[in-house]
């Protein structure tokens, strides 16, 4: 090889050699997996463990203690089943929703804005659509933890009432996965801890207004299609139905709207990895 070839060719292998940071996707999200379950194993599995018992403190106290009191209620369908029947399955909702968000918000703001991993990962081969995927998994995964383990204790307290509740675990798998890329997408754009908090602030009424307590019908109508608007509403209403067996076509609607809020999360975080980091 001549002199005046050698520049040539090590300019062409440095090309070669250079993360593709033109690529959406890369192939590769189960490297960002891996890297978060080493990381949770290692640092954070105590506070993933305190997560799962809020919502078995809630159904020990209100469902059990309360419920002796209440008797039975009305499902949307206008079938009686007992007060523990009637909330467990909107806690179990909320406990799905409740993994997904920590890990997609407050995690990921972390990474994010202070330890800047996102930014070495992209600048890798991996692609914004990787790292996009492999964080919602992960919030997913979390999710899942939480509503496998509180299901064992609605079986242990007889609060499945019918074998469609087997379905109620994909349901939540959908819930958990609708809130983590939605919760993702919302944190890219959140420079300080005090927008974060922002998440609690709307958590909190739409943890305890979306018919988790009661049924919707004690609010007025208009107050009604607000809340029937939020998704924590769609998701307690299907999981409901799931378990207790009041099963009804509104179910596919709630379906719907958690692959449509999938859609919007997957888009935007990809969209929004990108523009931040490949530039």
């Amino acid at each position: 090889m001549s002199a005046a070839s050698l520049p040539a060719a090590a300019t062409t292998a440095e090309v070669a050699l250079q993360p593709r940071r033109s690529a959406l996707y890369a192939g590769n999200t189960g490297a960002v997996i891996h890297r978060g379950l080493l990381a949770t194993r290692s640092t954070n599995y105590l506070v993933v463990l305190s997560g799962f018992f809020e919502p078995v403190f809630y159904l020990l106290s209100l469902g059990i203690g309360f419920g002796a009191l209440v008797g039975t209620v009305q499902t949307s369908t206008g079938q009686e089943v007992p007060y523990a029947a009637f909330i467990a399955p909107a806690l179990l909702a909320v406990s799905a929703m409740n993994g997904a968000v920590y890990d997609s918000t407050w995690n990921v703001f972390f990474k994010l804005n202070y330890s800047k991993l996102y930014q070495g990962m992209l600048t890798t081969s991996l692609g914004p659509l990787d790292v996009a995927l492999g964080e919602i998994f992960l919030a997913l995964l979390r999710g899942a933890m939480y509503a496998l383990g509180f299901m064992v204790i609605m079986q242990a307290f007889g609060l499945n009432l019918a074998w469609t509740a087997l379905l109620a675990l994909p349901a939540v798998l959908l819930i958990a996965f609708g809130f983590a890329s939605l919760g993702m997408a919302i944190t890219s754009y959140m420079k300080t801890f005090q927008q974060i908090e922002w998440v609690t602030f709307i958590m909190l009424p739409m943890f305890l207004f979306s018919a988790t307590f009661y049924q919707i019908t004690v609010y007025p109508e208009a107050i009604q299609w607000v809340i029937q608007a939020l998704p924590l509403w769609h998701g307690v209403e299907l999981v409901r139905g799931l378990t207790t067996g009041a099963l009804s076509p509104m179910m596919f609607v709630h379906v719907g709207y958690y692959l449509v809020m999938i859609a919007i999360g997957v888009v935007f975080t990809t969209s929004r990895l990108r523009a931040l980091f490949l530039k």
